[in-house]
C-alpha cells in the first residue's frame, strides 16, 4: 500500500526536478548567447569605427590618388600603391575605403565640396559659391585628373555609378535646395525646370576642363550664374 501511495509522488518529484533542470539549462544558453551576441557587436562597431580621423593623413591620401590618375591613370590607382606613397598600412586604408572606387570618389568629393551651397540668405551668392567650388577645384590636381577619369568612368559603370551617387548627386542635392530657397524667397519664379537650371550652371565649368580651351576665372563663375538665372528672376516690385 505504502509504494502504491508514494510511486506516483515519487514521478511527480522525479519529472518536476527534470523540467526545472531543463528551464535552468535554458536560461543559462540564453544568457550566454546574448553575451556573445554582445560581444560580437561590440567588436563590430569597434571595427567600423576604426580610428579616429586625421585630417592631414586624409589630405595626402587625396592627393596620392588625385597625381596618380593624372599621371597614371586609374588603373594604376590600387589601396596598396596610395599606402605605400602615404606611408601608411593597406589595413588602415581599407578600414575607411573598402574598394579603390570609393577611395577615388572620396577624392574627387573631398575636393568638390559635398555641400557647395550654404545658405548665405541670397540665391545668386549661393550659386555663385556652388559654382566656384568648381573653379577652385579645377585648378589644382583634379583639374588635370578630371579628363582621365571620365573617361575611366565610361568603361567602368561601378566607378561611374559611384561617382554618381558619392559626388554628383549630393552636389546636385545642395544646389537644389539653394535653389528652393530661392523660390520660397520669392527670388526666382516658380515652375523652372531645376535639373536643367543645374546642368546650365555646372556644364559651362566641366567643359572648359575637359577640353581645356579657356580659363574658368572668377568672373567667369558670376557671368555663368548670371546667364542662368537670366528670365528666371522675379522682379522686384516698385
Amino acid at each position: 500500500m505504502l509504494l502504491m501511495f508514494l510511486a506516483p509522488r515519487c514521478d511527480w518529484i522525479y519529472d518536476t526536478y527534470c523540467m526545472t533542470k531543463v528551464q535552468i539549462n535554458r536560461r543559462k544558453t540564453a544568457t550566454s548567447n546574448r553575451e556573445v551576441s554582445s560581444a560580437h557587436v561590440t567588436v563590430r562597431q569597434r571595427a567600423m569605427r576604426g580610428r579616429p580621423k586625421d585630417k592631414r593623413i586624409d589630405e595626402d591620401v587625396v592627393l596620392a590618388v588625385l597625381n596618380t590618375l593624372k599621371s597614371k591613370g586609374y588603373r594604376h590607382v590600387t589601396i596598396e600603391r596610395i599606402a605605400k606613397t602615404v606611408g601608411r598600412a593597406r589595413t588602415s586604408l581599407y578600414r575607411r575605403w573598402p574598394s579603390k572606387r570609393h577611395l577615388v570618389a572620396y577624392a574627387v568629393v573631398s575636393t568638390l565640396e559635398a555641400e557647395p551651397a550654404p545658405d548665405s540668405g541670397s540665391l545668386r551668392q549661393d550659386l555663385i559659391c556652388a559654382v566656384d567650388t568648381l573653379r577652385r577645384a579645377f585648378s589644382g590636381p583634379l583639374g588635370r585628373a578630371l579628363p582621365g577619369l571620365v573617361a575611366d568612368m565610361a568603361h567602368d559603370l561601378e566607378l561611374a555609378r559611384i561617382i554618381r551617387g558619392e559626388v554628383l548627386f549630393r552636389r546636385r542635392t545642395s544646389i537644389r535646395n539653394a535653389i528652393l530657397r530661392g523660390i520660397a524667397r520669392a527670388e526666382i519664379r516658380r515652375g523652372i525646370h531645376i535639373d536643367i537650371l543645374i546642368d546650365q550652371l555646372t556644364a559651362p565649368c566641366y567643359f572648359r576642363v575637359l577640353l581645356g580651351h579657356a580659363k574658368i576665372t572668377r568672373r567667369f563663375v558670376e557671368t555663368v550664374v548670371d546667364y542662368a538665372l537670366n528670365g528666371h528672376v522675379v522682379p522686384c516690385k516698385a
